[in-house]
């Protein structure tokens, strides 16, 4: 795919979305209940299909079964840094929940995917969706139930209900992961995909864009994040830095292709996904907050993090 014709697809899979979404909240076009239905239906429809779909045709090499091993990491070493930097930081449940998913949740999928196809190309793209894949796992297995807990633990103690097992992995938000299983199951089992699916995948990705990041635009409210920027800019150093040295020098004891690694170096070094502003909407955590690291994040990968890495890779012996 040409990169100019990527370029437009990001700009209308990830800007004009976000832009719509704000742009329906400032003109009321879209109410609060018609927003969270918007994320009902692509958590339970779109992302069940897409998960299906991606994961019946996924590619077994054994070199590619450590990616989603990475993907997990990826999530779980800013998660650990963040948690410790949260403890002194947050009283409010809603709050340190809702940095606790900034931190953890990234935006491989999109963002990473773009940045990495433009260094190495379709091969790289190939390998962001299959880490993008295992981080949905951290979404749906952990970051629904984080969420879940620390909207509970806010509640008083007259509202608070008990929590259990069935009532944080076992609800219908858990439905993709079942997706993902019943795709494993026909992958492994040899059963062909059907050519209709392949066709049916590439609108169903850019469906799932849109149903996510419109509810996310909605959600941005820059006058109220404004006291967060400050609370939520240690997520640049954890996010922008540690990541990804922790991240690429483990991957450099796995993998000896050389665009394998710098692609997960990109993907290491992405900023708070879209999906930390899905998570805290869905549960009723503080939107500032979650808003507040994604914009500032964002900035600092756009403006200073990827120009760096797409001038050290391009001029070293990662790329050819």
């Amino acid at each position: 795919m040409d990169i100019k014709l990527k370029l437009v697809y990001v700009f209308m899979d990830l800007l004009l979305p976000l832009m719509l979404g704000y742009f329906f909240r400032r003109r009321q076009y879209l109410s609060e209940k018609n927003c969270d239905k918007l994320i009902v239906v692509n958590i339970l429809v779109i992302s069940t299909a897409l998960s299906i779909l991606s994961f019946w045709a996924l590619p077994l090499r054994w070199e590619l079964m450590w990616l989603p091993f990475f993907g997990i990491l990826l999530s779980i070493i800013p998660g650990t840094a963040a948690y410790f930097a949260s403890k002194n930081k947050y009283t409010n449940c809603l709050e340190k929940g809702s940095y606790l998913a900034s931190a953890i949740l990234s935006n491989s999928g999109t963002l990473g995917g773009l940045c990495a196809y433009i260094i190495f190309g379709e091969a790289a793209f190939a390998y962001t969706q299959i880490v993008g894949l295992a981080q949905n796992l951290v979404l749906f297995l952990f970051c629904f139930p984080m969420a879940q807990y620390y909207q509970q633990q806010s509640c008083s103690a007259i509202e608070k209900q008990k929590i259990t097992f069935a009532s944080m992995f076992l609800n219908r938000n858990q439905l993709p992961v079942v997706g993902l299983i019943i795709g494993i199951i026909l992958c492994v089992s040899g059963v062909p995909r059907p050519v209709f699916f392949g066709a049916v995948f590439d609108p169903l990705v850019h469906i799932a864009a849109w149903t996510a990041l419109i509810p996310a635009g909605y959600s941005i409210n820059f006058s109220g994040m404004k006291e967060y920027y400050s609370s939520t800019f240690d997520l640049v150093p954890i996010k922008l830095v540690i990541t990804p040295i922790i991240g690429y020098l483990l991957a450099r004891e796995v993998f000896n292709d050389q665009a394998l690694l710098g692609t997960i170096l990109i993907l290491a070094s992405v900023p708070t996904g879209i999906n930390a502003i899905v998570t805290a909407r869905l549960y009723g955590l503080n939107l500032h907050v979650s808003g507040a690291a994604f914009v500032l994040t964002t900035a600092v990968f756009l403006v200073l993090v990827y120009p760096i890495l797409f001038f050290w890779i391009t001029t070293s012996s990662l790329v050819h």
